[in-house]
């Protein structure tokens, strides 16, 4: 049948072409991706794109380690020397004073290491050196991921794709997924806008869209949609593409910040955001008051940005689960069904291992690291991703 696959993906964002690449990659020869509106148009495209492996949580650094290594060889891994992810590696610093988040750093810094991640303890003078523009005054204990930093979530996506379509894989865009078909407890297609396609392996990226797979199947699905903002400042002094991502457990957002176009500053907060009613990643309102509540903490990480300016300002959609880890892997309820949501604002840094992951699981080959961990099944057990951090990106 010209409609039937051996595997249909739902959603193009970085998470499903990554997946789809590597289905393609590990042999399924007809492979189906459906987006509701264009490749990388979602949440894919408002993510801030920072790369880094420092997690509390084990699981996550080894994902995080394996899509690392895939960003620094995108081209020659996907065999497209045209290939790009825009990755900038420029090194990630952590810092936290004396209080709550110390031991939950030193603790996340000694996992890494005792992982094989290359990070160094560094002093206020050495981090000065790294990031002139900031103070470390306060810091009690300063952690350097030297093998990290940023890059462009959407030309990751787009790269992916095209891979992808190059290996025989069809991707239509504009196309939405209206329900899921079910026989006997097996999935066999799905009905959508353009028709129904038949598939007995159906493999959902739909982020904060996941909330479907509880309506076509009933099965409960953990996850809320949850705003972001995100704010480019000007300040005196640059933030140049040599200065590190950086970290900063000592203030009240837990703020990330990284260079922006070459000279501004990128900066958000790492904390729980705005839950939304439903799924929408429109653009949303920046209040001045939230403006003013960030500039004050960027401040006092970075005193010259006490002058700083509003370049441009966004916002973005985590798709947020209560322990703020990814549901990864096969639903035991419906036969053929594999998941890959709630990232919780990681999913860009963790898609190539999570594209690999999802792949194998679907081709029933090996995975390089265990899906038991993330199964759904952990919030009716107990047996949750909780970081050390608590609630927010950091994990």
């Amino acid at each position: 049948m010209s409609n039937s696959y051996d595997v249909i993906v739902i959603g193009a964002g970085v998470i499903g072409s990554s997946v789809a690449y590597h289905l393609a990659r590990f042999g399924a020869r007809r492979v189906l991706v459906l987006d509701r509106t264009q490749i990388g148009a979602g949440t894919t495209s408002q993510s801030s794109g920072i790369l880094r492996t420092h997690y509390s949580v084990r699981e996550n650094v080894e994902l995080a380690r394996s899509s690392w290594s895939i960003f620094q060889d995108f081209a020659g891994y996907l065999g497209d020397e045209e290939a790009a992810s825009g990755l900038v590696k420029c090194g990630y610093l952590i810092c936290a004073p004396e209080g709550p988040k110390l031991a939950p750093l030193r603790q996340a810094l000694a996992g890494q290491v005792a992982q094989g991640i290359e990070v160094n303890l560094i002093d206020a003078k050495q981090a000065r050196e790294l990031l002139p523009i900031a103070h470390f005054d306060d810091a009690a204990l300063i952690g350097h991921e030297p093998d990290a930093g940023f890059a462009d979530a959407y030309l990751t996506a787009t790269s992916f794709a095209r891979a992808a379509r190059r290996l025989g894989t069809k991707i239509m865009e504009g196309v939405e997924v209206q329900r899921l078909w079910v026989e006997g407890g097996q999935v066999v297609g799905v009905e959508t806008s353009h028709g129904t396609f038949h598939s007995s392996t159906v493999i959902s990226t739909q982020n904060i869209w996941a909330t479907d797979i509880e309506r076509w199947t009933g099965i409960p699905t953990p996850v809320s949609a949850e705003r972001h903002a995100v704010l480019a400042l000007e300040g005196p002094q640059p933030y140049t593409f040599q200065m590190p991502v950086f970290k900063d457990l000592g203030s009240p957002g837990m703020l990330y910040c990284r260079s922006y176009g070459g000279t501004q500053m990128l900066v958000s907060e790492g904390t729980v955001g705005e839950t939304l009613p439903a799924p929408d990643n429109e653009q949303g309102d920046i209040s001045l008051d939230y403006m003013v509540e960030v500039g004050e903490q960027v401040a006092q990480r970075f005193p010259t940005y006490t002058e700083a300016g509003l370049a441009s300002s966004w916002t973005g959609v985590y798709d947020v689960t209560p322990d703020w880890n990814p549901v990864l892997g096969r639903l035991p309820d419906v036969k053929g069904l594999i998941v890959g949501y709630g990232f919780s604002g990681h999913g860009f840094k963790l898609s190539p291992g999570v594209g690999r992951l999802l792949a194998q699981e679907a081709l029933e080959l090996p995975t390089d690291v265990s899906l038991a961990p993330y199964a759904l099944e952990r919030f009716r057990t107990g047996q949750l991703l909780t970081g050390l951090y608590g609630k927010g990106a950091v994990s």
